[in-house]
Order: C-alpha cells, then structure tokens, then sequence
C-alpha cells in the first residue's frame, strides 16, 4: 500500500498515460492528489471506465456559521468525482475541465452524519463536451446531495 502524497502531476507523466490510467493511479496512491483534497480530507477511493468514487468524513473544521458542513465542500466532492469521471473515459493527450456544473443539498450535513460518499458517473462522453451526475450518500444510502456537471474536452 502506497503512503497518501499531495500535489501535481507534471504535464509530461500526465498525457503519458490515459484518463483512466490517471484517475486509478490517484485512486491507489501511486499518484498524488491535489493539494484542495489535503485541505479539506477527501479521498479518491474508487475508479473505473466512467465512474469515480470520492470519500469524506466530515468534521468541524468543515463547518458553515450556522452549524452545518458548507455547502462548498459538498460542491467541491461533486465537481471532483464528476470530472474525474468524465477524465477516466478520456485517451492519452486528452484533458478535460468543469464549464458548468449544479448542485442540489438536500440533507444538511453534520459531523455526526459520519462518513459520507460522493459518486460520479459520465452520462455522455463526445469530442468536444462531457456530461456527468453525481450523487452524496452516507453510510446508509441516504441522499445528501445529487448534481450534473459539463466538462470541455481538449487536447493537452
């Protein structure tokens, strides 16, 4: 088991491999994760052709004024997985990036929700544009928060 790292991948071992080589190597460890998942906690766990698996378990460093996880967070683990899914279809050479994305919360989240799951899974994957949705559950399956995201497709 490898020891969990932060930072960038550079451009050159990036577009070496394909999307789906990228999101398993962040997924094992043998790559870094970005620094923002260092910050807030998250972890990629699971990745397959078209579907990526964050974790996080929320504490109160991740709080709102109001007592409840920041929908911010929320926001970040929906973009993570879905462009991340959107990555893991993509060739070598081929990047992608959020255009747009939305978000519905629908359960407030609280440190005693425990651990909680953001999953993503492409809906469509072209040349030029990605679509994917997401959904937050915690430990039972309940829905916390679904979302849709598209991605521009480009080459690096």
């Amino acid at each position: 088991m490898n020891i969990r790292s932060y930072g960038t991948v550079d451009a050159e071992r990036q577009q070496a491999m394909s999307g789906l080589e990228f999101v398993q190597g962040l997924a094992d460890g043998t790559l870094p994760l970005n620094t923002i998942a260092q910050t807030l906690g998250y972890d990629v766990v699971e990745a397959e052709n078209g579907r990526v698996v964050v974790t996080l378990v929320p504490t109160n460093a991740h709080l709102n004024p109001a007592g409840t996880v920041h929908g911010g967070l929320t926001a970040t683990l929906l973009d993570s997985c879905m462009g991340l899914a959107i990555q893991s279809t993509l060739d070598k050479g081929i990047s992608q990036t959020t255009l747009e994305f939305k978000i519905s919360l629908l359960r407030p989240v609280t440190p005693e929700t425990g651990p909680i799951k953001a999953e993503g899974k492409v809906l469509n994957c072209g040349r030029r544009i990605g679509t994917a949705d997401g959904r937050v559950t915690d430990a039972t399956g309940r829905l916390l928060a679904h979302g849709t995201t598209t991605c521009l497709i480009f080459p690096t």
